[in-house]
């Protein structure tokens, strides 16, 4: 298979390259299997932890990683890459949750589907890679922040009937809320996180979820020996079923086509679709499509170091836009590629898409199996493993390796980002974020331009400029140039390590000629071929006795002194 096939814009391409254009055998489909179940039984606990998390109920969530975990494994562009909800979005979708209801997080999440298509079909992929790493890690790390802090509230057992929806806020709620802290909660939180912390040290190649879940839900029996309850699934929430009747925790049911508009909004009524309420739900719809895009290609980009491989990025902006607008219509929310469980599901032995198709049907299958067990799982242990989940997603290594050894701008661009992330939103802290990583970016690079003195004589001085002469650097070297010629009759400029010449190098340039005396002669000697086309399209002609240009230096040197 040629690299050209791979990274063609077509549905299913990595589907078809590792199935249909490799053999797929037998021992394939087992490795797959494997995997595939793997994965499954760590997305399940995940699934439902991070759909509470995000305002809905945690049938949600299983219904996400089902739908759109399998649309996308089939028609997206990376053959590892295992789709579901993830903790990045929990930040965006829980306002959604709460202002708009269930209903306005589907639409949100089906107009996000919709931008991901247009921004496949656009092939803008790869601008994706343009987004420097201070950014991606500073609102990665503050989006950490922002669900750690959201999951105190369950872990400790508090009491707080409404979370405010800034961050300090939220904050000062939770240290009032500290009286309330249920021991019990605590108990069973502190045992699920110190299982999830030291079980990856024994070895054992089981996920750490399950055996943490189960000692968390151990715990609770214990405590309700002795007539202490908690919070969990079952108690929380509650579900109503197509003849009437109610239930608690997770409805035994797959999921099943509807409509979104035409489930519950907060208020409780029916959605009134209209451009109003899309006008209303289109920033979010954005911020999901944006992060969904930046999450899944960073995912791809991380399984083609583990495996070897390459992933279309358009393609996989295809796939996810698909997964984002079907899901949507069985119930399921914003989904994107998930790089935890994309590496271990390749770390469990996936060899292609099969192996997140599987984790998909398992994901139904425990639906319809497990769902009254499910339920009698406590909040303070999911909310344990989603602290878990934020430790991970902070990259705290990573932080402190920048932080002790990156440059001062690469810094302060991530602590930037970070904090807009955490006090007021994701998008805010990566527009602000790219803007002054490239104005900082544009600095460095202009400092890097200066002039170089090759030789003086009388009346003859011999410069080279080293660098762009772009609009950030060309008005000072200029400026320097025009005090340094005052003693000489000729300046020669050496161009030949001057990558780039843009319209503010030009009209430096132009002003610099116009400004030298009567009399003064200036000549540039090996110009690059960008900054060569950049005078032809401007226009700029040799003025006897004023401006030359030649080939190179040896050769203006010549002409020069036979004058």
């Amino acid at each position: 298979m040629t690299t050209r096939k791979i990274n063609a814009l077509h549905p299913f391409s990595a589907l078809i390259a590792a199935c249909w254009q490799e053999p797929y055998s037998r021992h394939r489909l087992l490795k797959d299997t494997i995997a595939g179940i793997t994965v499954g039984i760590i997305a399940i606990p995940l699934s439902m932890a991070l759909a509470i998390a995000s305002g809905v109920p945690p049938q949600y969530g299983l219904y996400t990683s089902a739908i759109a975990g399998l649309v996308i494994a089939l028609s997206g562009g990376s053959r590892y890459s295992v789709s579901g909800p993830t903790a990045a979005f929990v930040v965006i979708l829980y306002p959604v949750s709460q202002q708009f209801g269930l209903s306005g997080l589907l639409v949100a999440t089906l107009l996000s589907g919709i931008i991901l298509v247009v921004m496949g079909l656009a092939r803008v992929g790869r601008l994706i890679e343009y987004i420097p790493l201070p950014v991606t890690l500073g609102f990665t790390s503050g989006i950490a922040i922002t669900i750690a802090t959201m999951q105190i509230k369950d872990f400790f057992g508090l009491q707080l009937v409404h979370m405010p929806e800034t961050y300090v806020s939220k904050v000062s709620a939770l240290v009032h809320a500290l009286p309330t802290l249920d021991l019990g909660d605590t108990l069973i939180g502190c045992v699920t996180l110190l299982i999830l912390i030291y079980w990856p040290k024994l070895g054992i190649r089981i996920p750490g979820h399950l055996p943490a879940l189960l000692a968390g839900t151990a715990v609770m029996g214990l405590l309700s020996l002795s007539g202490h309850s908690v919070a969990t699934i079952g108690s929380s929430f509650t579900y109503q079923l197509a003849d009437g009747s109610q239930g608690h925790g997770i409805p035994p049911i797959l999921p099943h086509l509807l409509f979104p508009w035409e489930l519950p909004a907060a208020n409780g009524q029916h959605m009134t679709l209209s451009w109003q309420t899309l006008s209303s739900l289109l920033p979010a719809a954005f911020s999901m499509a944006m992060l969904g895009a930046i999450e899944s290609l960073l995912c791809a980009v991380v399984l083609d170091g583990m495996t070897g491989t390459k992933h279309s990025a358009n393609t996989e902006l295809l796939g996810q836009g698909a997964g984002n607008i079907i899901a949507p219509f069985f119930g399921g929310i914003t989904a994107t590629a998930a790089i935890a469980r994309s590496a271990a599901n390749v770390r469990a032995g996936a060899t292609s898409p099969v192996a997140a198709v599987i984790h998909a049907l398992l994901v139904l299958l425990a639906l319809l199996v497990l769902a009254s067990w499910l339920s009698y799982l406590p909040l303070a242990a999911m909310a344990a493993l989603l602290l878990i989940v934020a430790w991970n997603m902070s990259e705290a290594h990573k932080v402190v390796y920048l932080l002790r050894r990156a440059p001062r701008d690469d810094i302060l661009v991530m602590l930037f980002c970070m904090s807009l992330t955490v006090l007021f939103d994701m998008v805010i802290a990566i527009t602000v974020g790219i803007v002054l990583a490239s104005l900082l970016f544009m600095r460095r690079i202009a400092r890097m331009t200066r002039l170089s003195e090759l030789t003086a004589n009388e009346g003859l001085l011999v410069l080279r400029v080293n660098g762009p002469l772009f609009f950030a650097a060309a008005e000072r070297v200029f400026n320097e140039l025009l005090a340094r010629t005052e003693d000489y009759q000729t300046v020669v400029l050496q161009w030949d390590a001057v990558p780039v010449l843009d319209a503010g190098g030009l009209n430096a340039m132009q002003r610099f000629i116009d400004a030298l005396p009567a009399g003064k002669h200036l000549v540039i000697t090996d110009i690059p071929f960008q900054p060569l086309k950049a005078l032809a399209r401007a226009r700029i002609h040799p003025i006897e006795g004023r401006l030359s240009f030649y080939s190179t230096l040896p050769e203006a040197l010549r002409v020069l002194e036979a004058q």
